[in-house]
Parts: C-alpha cells; structure tokens; sequence
C-alpha cells in the first residue's frame, strides 16, 4: 500500500511558477513509477508528467519546456516544477503511483493522492 499526499497548489498569475510536492508513505517511492495528472471541470484526467523507477522521464506535449518532473527516493517525494503557467494549466493536480514505466495511461497506476488545486489567473 501507498498512500500519497500532493502540496504546493495554489493562484498564481500568468507566467508565474508553482512546485508541487508528493509524498509518500508505506512501499517505498522507488519501487514505482510516478506521475502527474491534471483534471478540470470540463475535461478528462490528462496525462502531464511521469518519471520512472530509475529517474527517466516523459512529459507531456503540452507542458514541454515549462514543467520538470523529479524524484527524491530518499524523502519519499516527487516534484512537479511548473513555469511559465498559463490560464490552461487551470486544474486538480493528482499525484500517482504504478508499475508501467513512462505510461500516459490512467489505467497503469493504481495509487492515487487528494489532489490539489493549480489556479492560473489573466
């Protein structure tokens, strides 16, 4: 069992920068593979950002160039570095563990946090 507690969300202005934290306690973080999800009212959970058992990561095209994924096994924490924030980037961040390496897919992870709300104003 993993259990999973995303922090760092909150409003913030065009262009401005958020990090989120998960943290994880129970099986050890370096047994799986993280990711981040994003949800907003009006859309499916999207896929943003992953990084595997070994530190590789895959992100989304869509935040390409503006977020970074990492890991510190040691603390039990993943960050999600996001900059250059759009009104876009407007959602419910989730915070997610699994088995697939790089998957973008919902269905591979199996662990999931509370969330925690990115607002992105004009």
């Amino acid at each position: 069992q993993v259990q999973l507690v995303e922090s760092g969300g909150g409003l913030v202005q065009t262009g401005g920068s958020l990090r989120l934290s998960c943290e994880a306690s129970g099986r050890t973080f370096s047994n799986y593979a993280v990711a981040w999800f994003r949800q907003s009212p009006a859309k499916e959970r999207e896929f943003v950002a992953t990084i595997h058992f070994a530190g590789g990561t895959r992100v989304a095209n869509s935040v390409k160039g503006r977020f970074t994924i990492s890991r510190d096994n040691a603390k039990n924490t993943v960050y999600l570095q996001m900059n250059s924030l759009k009104p876009e980037d407007t959602a419910v961040y989730f915070c997610t563990a699994g088995y697939s390496a790089y998957s973008a897919s919902v269905k591979d992870y199996h662990y999931w946090g509370q969330g925690t709300q990115v607002t992105v104003s004009s």
